[in-house]
């Protein structure tokens, strides 16, 4: 496995959320993301959440399209996520969706850990190809 690591840009909006969601107190969201460094890539995510502010305690589910770049090898690939919050301690699972890798990426495999420092989005990604 090989490790990179970088930064990547966000920008959000809500997005249509199915009425059960909405009963369990939960709520739809978009994401465009931008990374930089050693993944140089878009993506898209559609993500539905659910959240006790006052307990800290959570959970999300989203997958994410990304299209870019790894070692000058361009395509496309899918993430996972499947990530809680237990009275603000955070359990991550960022996966790639096994064969959904195309063209240079193709055949691609990982995970990938998010931390957010002073208002920054941070990646770690750890991945074969």
């Amino acid at each position: 496995m090989k490790t990179i690591k970088g930064k990547f840009e966000i920008k959000s909006s809500p997005a249509t959320t199915d009425d059960n969601i909405k009963k369990m107190g939960g709520m739809g969201m978009s994401f465009d993301k931008v990374f930089s460094g050693s993944l140089r890539a878009n993506s898209k995510v559609s993500m539905f959440g659910i959240m006790n502010k006052e307990l800290g305690s959570g959970g999300y589910i989203a997958f994410e399209l990304v299209e870019g770049e790894i070692e000058d090898k361009k395509g496309t690939f899918v993430l996972q996520h499947s990530c809680f919050m237990s009275k603000g301690k955070q359990e991550q699972s960022i996966q790639v969706v096994p064969d959904t890798g195309t063209g240079g990426l193709s055949g691609l495999a990982g995970s990938m850990k998010i931390e957010i420092i002073d208002g920054q989005h941070f990646y770690h990604f750890e991945y074969s190809l």
